[in-house]
């Protein structure tokens, strides 16, 4: 398991930053290519090298992601607690994780057995990378 603790961090500031460095790496190549990949723009984020979290705990009961991880979460489970984050324990996270176990992670994809399928099926979690905010 991961553990990543972001602090005076901002999703929307990460994404412009990552696209003003890849606007400096082409600055003066006249062949570069226009279009930006999902993975040219992931190697330029804050989070380089770390595999993108695969549940994202809010607590305080908040309904929002508040600026946090905003590319990175994009197929992350959510579990979301009234346990205020000062008085989150092990006990609170082994609650997160059972509830995380129950789900069944598509990453955009259909459930199984549906008419429709898409390339990316529905498999269990390898690398448990909770985020709190």
């Amino acid at each position: 398991m991961v553990l990543c603790v972001a602090l005076n961090y901002g999703g929307r500031a990460e994404i412009v930053d990552a696209m003003n460095a890849i606007l400096s790496e082409r600055n003066g190549h006249h062949g570069a290519s226009h279009k930006i990949t999902e993975e040219q723009l992931s190697r330029h984020l804050y989070t380089d090298g770390l595999p993108d979290p695969d549940l994202l705990i809010r607590t305080s009961g908040e309904m929002r992601v508040s600026n946090f991880l905003l590319w990175q979460i994009a197929y992350a489970e959510i579990f979301v607690t009234e346990t205020l984050w000062p008085d989150f324990n092990r006990a609170r996270l082994l609650e997160a994780l059972l509830e995380f176990q129950k789900r069944e992670r598509r990453y955009g994809g259909i459930r199984e057995g549906s008419l429709l399928t898409r390339d990316r099926r529905a498999r269990p979690a390898t690398n448990l990378v909770p985020a709190y905010c």
